[in-house]
């Protein structure tokens, strides 16, 4: 990324701690793309600990809030989701930096950083550090290892890192602070940055140069392609017969909608979409097919199954989202990959590269297939079995008569959620099956509306995610659903919403397990080994008085017709709001309709168990049909 300093060089210092020296310097950092300026890193998360109290903490303090806002966290591996969806939600121009002690508040971070780095998405990691000159050893929480006296439980962060140093000496902070928002600011290459900060060298004072503080500016590139490539592109899409579009997250992130909408209109290409290319375009688009992949729509899988050119415009075409290897069957389909990444626009091997930015690729491939449009009898028959899916959706989602005393399907609590949000609303989620069932038949009204981290599909990472985004844009509606699985794993972020004061709405789906998992246990010969929660046996569990526990409002649903009611009263409050419902079974009537693609997970080639037996000859049936695009 290219950057710019408004101050010429100087050889003034400034006496200040090297934690004192990075906050300031921190609240110095911007980013500009299309001319839009705003503040790099906007705030700080943080949990303390005898590992940052005193330097970060402390730098913090003496900051004040104006020039580095304070948020205080409950969990550390949340606070880095919070950190994600206000980044994701920001178009990943601005992000939050979060401190922890070392120790357990710095190991907890991995989990946070890998969905960060897997996703690409930019946050800042300043776990605290073992002493650097170590005038005690061992001391509280450090990791000794008698082969390497320079580790630390840091180091487990390294892996799941875009860039990462440790800052042994604080003038080694000046280089290492720069490549860190260097790779911040770069769509390729970011993820999660961190800097280890042993305690030390947090609270030791050094002499800076000024021009250290100075305000940069870190130009977000759009890189265009190379010409030759584009003009073979072109010809590629003029000559294919049946092309497809799969969108991706590089839509989102270029903010290339208008570009893909006006693409998609003038070529007649129907467009599918990832989990995190889901918005891309709106669901009333002409070209809009929906999800693609096993959890995709059976209008976006068949067009996939019969296509001879994929567009893979932002996708890294991962095996779930778009089921790459075995999906794309037309004996003769070809590839054309966009992608700011060259390792991604490679994916398959067989795959003609456009490198560069969605959205300028966008531009000038449109530009050159002017007045090319497919075959009007390709458009009407996708187009009507979109209007079949439609159908489908609206089967789905459908509760009346008596079905609305009863208590809902989740597709139902869908259909619910459907009627009373608007294109202002935002839906987050992310493991379970609600993303399944949100990428077959959610329809998004906006671009930030469908925010579904599938990448990691991390549990526990919708509440916090929510309250980032609320943070991101205060007064924009942010639900965050939630299955009673996930719910467990990571509620407490509840207080974090009641004591910043965003009115986030959660939606609690009990439906006593990990329905998602059994499902699939269930289809591998596992039987739904360890995946239902038994009521006899927990009869005292009740998820809706905790979350009233933790400071929320709390709206129990137990029909169709409550659940209406509550949503309606949880998108019109002023403060963090719960709805809470326990699920039905779907039947085979008003259910989401299965999966439309094969999703690869090797079932045991040896059993007794007759369900494993049968699990597997459907593995092997299946597994016959892979395919390397070569």
């Amino acid at each position: 990324m290219s950057t710019s300093s408004t101050s010429s060089t100087s050889t003034r210092t400034r006496r200040l701690t090297t934690a004192q020296a990075l906050v300031a310097f921190l609240s110095r950092q911007f980013t500009e793309r299309d001319g839009r300026r705003q503040r790099l890193i906007a705030a700080t998360w943080g949990i303390f600990g005898h590992g940052n109290v005193a330097g970060i903490g402390q730098a913090l303090l003496e900051t004040g809030g104006k020039d580095m806002p304070f948020l205080q966290g409950r969990n550390e591996q949340a606070m880095v989701h919070a950190a994600v969806g206000y980044a994701r939600h920001s178009g990943r121009l601005s992000a939050h930096a979060v401190t922890t002690s070392i120790g357990p508040g710095a190991t907890n971070l991995v989990t946070g950083a890998a969905g960060a780095t897997i996703n690409r998405i930019p946050v800042l990691l300043l776990p605290g550090d073992v002493f650097a000159t170590r005038p005690a050893d061992p001391v509280l929480q450090q990791l000794e290892v008698p082969y390497a006296g320079d580790v630390s439980v840091n180091d487990a962060l390294r892996p799941v890192s875009r860039y990462y140093d440790r800052i042994a000496r604080p003038e080694a902070l000046i280089p290492a602070a720069l490549q860190a928002m260097r790779v911040l600011t770069d769509p390729v290459a970011t993820g999660a940055v961190t800097l280890a900060l042993p305690q030390d060298v947090q609270a030791e004072a050094y002499d800076w140069p000024e021009e250290f503080f100075a305000e940069r500016v870190w130009t977000v590139r759009r890189p265009r392609p190379d010409r030759d490539e584009l003009a073979a592109a072109a010809e590629a899409v003029r000559a294919a017969a049946r092309p497809l579009i799969i969108a991706g997250g590089g839509i989102r992130y270029s903010g290339a909608q208008a570009e893909l909408a006006e693409f998609a209109g003038a070529t007649g290409i129907p467009v599918a979409s990832t989990q995190a290319g889901k918005g891309s375009l709106r669901h009333d688009h002409p070209a809009d097919v929906g999800g693609v992949g096993h959890t995709g729509t059976a209008t976006a899988d068949d067009l996939a199954r019969g296509a001879d050119l994929v567009i893979a415009a932002g996708t890294r075409l991962s095996d779930f989202t778009t089921a790459s290897s075995t999906l794309f069957r037309n004996p003769d389909v070809r590839f054309l990959g966009i992608n700011l990444d060259p390792h991604d626009a490679h994916k398959p091997a067989a795959a003609r590269p456009l490198v560069g930015d969605a959205r300028e690729t966008l531009r000038e491939l449109g530009a050159l297939l002017a007045g090319h449009r497919v075959d009007p009898v390709y458009a009407a028959a996708y187009g009507s079995a979109r209007e079949d899916w439609e159908r489908r959706v609206d089967l789905a989602f459908r509760a009346e008569g008596p079905d609305l005393d009863r208590a809902p399907t989740q597709a139902q609590v869908l259909g619910a959620l459907d009627a009373v949000v608007t294109g202002e609303d935002v839906l987050v989620n992310a493991a379970g099956s609600l993303p399944g069932d949100l990428h077959k038949l959610w329809r998004t009204r906006s671009p930030l509306q469908y925010h579904v981290e599938y990448g990691y599909s991390c549990m526990g990472y919708e509440i916090p995610a929510a309250i980032g985004i609320g943070l991101a844009e205060p007064g924009r509606p942010v639900w965050a659903l939630v299955g009673d699985g996930t719910y467990l794993m990571n509620p407490t972020e509840l207080v974090t919403a009641v004591q910043e004061g965003v009115p986030l709405k959660l939606v609690i789906l009990d439906n006593r397990g990990y329905a998602s998992i059994g499902g699939l246990s269930e289809a591998v010969g596992g039987e739904r080994l360890g995946t239902a929660f038994a009521p006899e046996h927990t009869p005292g569990v009740d998820l809706a008085a905790n979350a009233a526990s933790l400071g929320m409002a709390v709206i129990r649903a137990r029909t169709v017709r409550d659940l209406r009611e509550a949503l309606a009263e949880a998108r019109a409050a002023d403060r963090p709001t719960c709805v809470y419902t326990r699920t039905r079974t779907p039947d085979t009537v008003s259910g989401p309709p299965p999966a439309q693609a094969w999703w690869d997970v090797p079932v045991a080639e040896t059993a007794t168990r007759p369900s494993a037996i049968e699990a597997r000859q459907e593995y092997d049936r299946q597994a016959a049909q892979r395919r390397r695009h070569l």
